[in-house]
């Protein structure tokens, strides 16, 4: 199993400082997230050989490796113009990944056209909904052999304000897709989006698990839907944390217990988000606790 940190908490270091930070805080594997100075959110890889080489030789210097890379781009989007570009950037990204010698990149299924295009951001109209799908399958056309070609992972996730943001569909999607390469990604700090069982879900999307996001979350669905209090009444925000374990609701016992239960190996990546202002200690706690759970669970 691979224990990795996002540290999306300490993008204000270099690319070069990332590793030995990593190493600090007790994780031996990174999840390395979008940064301007490499994977920029929805933009073209800023990313040259001499940068490749000057952050291999600093994961090798801290003996760190990239558990996965994780771009951003709108490979869902219904303007074919953003779309075909959202390709590029992905086929550019995997040449990245392999460069690397990286075996794994995670995503999201995509939040549709740029706000900017006249549609909403979450397009969670219908027909907007079917033609994000639909464009999201043209680039997993093109996408995929060259994944099955390069012998890269992808690991997707359903996320809030996607076009598909609940574990069903997003489960069958994957499967449909039909790919040894292509998995599941589940989101903790998502749970309550997917539905209230932890223990159901994880065993619904047993085959095709290979990754998980570790974070804690409140209940939005709790206590009439005030479990938080939003202004303007009756806004449609998707609200949702990632925080430390311990913070939220999410039942870690069902969490833990049920990947052992259905022998869970893939890759495991603290997730928080909320603490800027204490990223180191909140970086070597989750590294604490998730092995609590770890000794807990797959000991037995």
């Amino acid at each position: 199993m691979r224990i990795a940190l996002d540290p999306h908490m300490h993008r204000h270091l270099s690319l070069e400082a990332l590793p030995h930070k990593v190493k600090e805080l007790g994780f031996d594997w990174m999840e390395l997230a979008p940064r301007g100075d490499f994977l920029e959110w929805f933009k073209a890889p800023r990313v040259f050989p001499e940068r490749v080489r000057a952050f291999k030789h600093a994961l090798n210097d801290a003996d760190v490796k990239i558990a996965s890379l994780l771009p951003m781009y709108r490979w869902a989007s219904n303007d074919e113009v953003e779309r075909l570009a959202a390709v590029r950037h992905w086929k550019r990204a995997i040449e990245i990944c392999v460069e690397l010698g990286v075996d794994t990149m995670n995503s999201e299924f995509g939040r549709g056209p740029h706000p900017d295009k006249g549609s909403c951001y979450c397009c969670h109209t219908g027909s907007m909904i079917e033609a994000c799908e639909d464009a999201w399958w043209r680039s997993m056309e093109v996408l995929v052999p060259i994944f099955e070609r390069e012998g890269i992972n992808l690991h997707v996730e359903p996320h809030p304000e996607d076009w598909c943001e609940t574990i069903q569909p997003a489960v069958d999607i994957v499967r449909t897709v039909n790919s040894p390469r292509v998995k599941f990604l589940y989101c903790a700090p998502h749970t309550f989006y997917f539905g209230d069982d932890t223990r159901a879900m994880l065993r619904e999307c047993a085959d095709v698990l290979a990754h998980v996001h570790i974070g804690d979350t409140f209940n939005h669905r709790a206590s009439s839907g005030l479990r938080y209090i939003l202004n303007p009444p009756g806004t449609q925000a998707r609200v949702h944390q990632h925080l430390n374990i311990g913070q939220g609701e999410v039942p870690w016992d069902d969490f833990f217990g049920t990947l052992a239960e259905i022998g869970f190996d893939g890759i495991m990546t603290s997730c928080v988000f909320a603490w800027e202002d204490k990223a180191d200690a909140s970086g070597k706690f989750m590294r604490g606790e998730i092995q609590r759970y770890l000794d807990k669970y797959w000991a037995k």
